[in-house]
């Protein structure tokens, strides 16, 4: 049994076809210049279609795609034959599921497993559709906040004149498909190159481990400036840990980092496929141009920009080249450490992240700008800067800045700017961020919310898992869907969500309260119930407070 549901969201006009090949043929002709939106489509949709147009079992194209985990294109080379505009949805690695939770949306699934092989009876089938409908309206909301993404994507089809069809690849394809990119072999994955403009003269034992020691599986950890750092294949990372403080603070942020080093050192960073440099150096000029005049078109070629490291990175793809991808990392770390030995002295070094520092000043501002000015015009690269007026950071990666203008900046799990797909314990995120901005209590934060969505957590089950168990009162519930939305209870029978596989002991999902209950509904309207724990998140947020080093 194989079913199709296509809404178009302007007209209101919905197709239903269940087993029936010409139905789906007749639609495909009548609408084949017309672009389809769908979710992790590009993985799996799009060859179930194709497979059908071209008269193969689908059942079969299924098998391939999931059972033996191969490549749509591989199973025949008639599929390539079939013109399909696509546009794929999906967010990383979050399922539909997961966002829908996120959006506060009814996750609840279908009783009838994806694999079933027995017959279908009518009321079966209109499970399948009613639920197959849901997702596609889901669909629909996800396309809606994820709009900019494809208008940027549109964005390169026109400046590029590249056909509609591309709207099914990668950034990283469409990156070496505009560069010009041919698939070329290397094996000079690990002759690294150092810098020519870097002076280093303080901090020596950075530049032999990457001259002598570099690999992807170990790391150098080092005090540069008083501050501990960790250097190797994420890129430079360093910070004071738990700091907390006011006064003259200095964000100095590399511009488009990675791009620039490529252009300035091509022989060393550029990838050696034939991809054009000069091409290149006009899609970064031009990009600099639109972000000035505020021209949404900046957002297309940003995709060229920031993909093509990556794509250097990717076995399959044409602008493969694992070495100038390793110099252009290597190359950022010693150009930024270069930065901080000519600054120290002259201020405090706060932290350090792959392409900026934050630095407090000694009111010389003027004095440090000189200096990093000098570093500019030495290496090649362009400086920004914002003045800070507040900074809390646990690390690194977790920290909130409050900058002169009266941004904040938020960054980490803890404080991060959520969003409608990406919305996981927001009411602890927003009482942690409320007390180290304003100094607001976390109490009056939570116990003033009336908001339930705010309160949820959002788990998933892995494939490692068939099942899952919430225990109540002496015994358990099971359930079968893969997503769920988990909330503190008041209520003493209702316990753990676990995890099961029928061989291993079950375990608890992470991050989730030993007392908790489950609401797969759609949560929108809907009242806080009494049941709910809101001491469980109060806890949790000072418990992240002190992991900041401030309650």
């Amino acid at each position: 049994m194989w079913c199709v549901t296509i809404i178009n969201p302007i007209t209101k006009e919905e197709t239903v076809i269940v087993n029936d090949k010409e139905k789906l043929v007749k639609h495909y002709n009548s609408h084949k210049k017309e672009i389809y939106i769908g979710f992790n489509n590009r993985q799996y949709d799009d060859w179930m279609f194709k497979a059908i147009l071209c008269g193969f079992e689908p059942w079969r194209m299924n098998q391939w795609l999931i059972q033996k985990g191969r490549k749509g294109w591989e199973f025949s080379s008639l599929l390539r034959k079939v013109q399909l505009n696509t546009f794929d949805c999906m967010i990383g690695f979050n399922g539909l599921k997961v966002l829908e939770a996120f959006m506060g949306s009814d996750i609840r699934e279908t009783t009838i497993p994806f694999d079933y092989d027995g017959e279908f009876t009518e009321k079966m089938i209109e499970e399948v559709l009613f639920y197959n409908r849901h997702d596609v309206m889901e669909t629909i909301r996800v396309f809606m906040e994820r709009q900019s993404e494809f208008d940027s994507y549109m964005g390169l089809m026109k400046l590029f004149n590249l056909p509609l069809s591309h709207l099914g690849k990668s950034k990283a394809q469409l990156s070496a498909i505009i560069l010009g990119a041919k698939r070329t072999k290397h094996n000079d994955e690990f002759d690294i190159s150092l810098p020519p403009t870097m002076r280093i003269e303080r901090y020596k034992n950075v530049v032999e481990y990457f001259r002598n020691g570099w690999d992807y599986d170990t790391g150098l950890s080092t005090t540069v400036a008083g501050v501990p750092h960790v250097y190797g294949t994420g890129g430079i990372h360093g910070a004071i840990p738990n700091y907390f403080g006011e006064g003259e603070f200095l964000h100095v942020d590399v511009n488009s980092y990675y791009p620039s080093l490529m252009l300035r050192y091509p022989s060393f960073c550029m990838s050696r496929t034939g991809a054009s440099v000069e091409k290149f150096q006009d899609i970064y000029d031009n990009r600099i141009a639109f972000k000035k005049k505020k021209d949404p078109r900046q957002g297309a070629l940003k995709i060229v920009l920031n993909s093509t490291y990556g794509a250097m990175k990717d076995v399959f793809n044409p602008l493969y080249d694992p070495r100038s991808a390793n110099n252009v990392c290597i190359f950022g770390q010693l150009l930024l450490t270069d930065l901080i030995e000519r600054l120290e002295g002259y201020c405090d070094l706060i932290q350090s992240n792959t392409d900026g520092l934050i630095v407090k000043l000694h009111g010389n501002e003027d004095e440090v700008r000189t200096i990093c000015a000098e570093w500019e015009e030495r290496t090649g690269m362009g400086l920004g800067y914002d003045r800070i007026r507040k900074i809390a950071q646990k690390d690194v990666n977790n920290y909130v800045a409050v900058f002169e203008s009266g941004k904040i900046e938020a960054k980490g799990a803890y404080v991060k700017e959520l969003n409608n797909l990406d919305y996981d314990l927001a009411i602890v995120n927003e009482a942690v961020k409320g007390y180290l901005v304003y100094g607001y209590s976390v109490e009056d934060t939570i116990l003033g919310c009336k908001e339930f969505r705010k309160f949820q957590k959002v788990v998933k089950l892995s494939n490692k898992y068939k099942w899952v168990e919430h225990e109540r009162g002496q015994g358990t519930v099971k359930y079968d869907n893969k997503a769920y939305r988990v909330f503190a209870s008041c209520d003493n029978s209702d316990g753990r969500l676990l995890k099961c596989d029928g061989v291993r002991k079950p375990a608890k999902f992470g991050n989730t309260p030993d007392r908790c209950f489950i609401y797969n509904d759609d949560l929108n309207g809907v009242m806080i119930p009494d049941k709910l724990d809101k001491q469980y998140y109060i806890d949790l947020a000072k418990k992240r407070l002190e992991d900041f080093g401030v309650c």
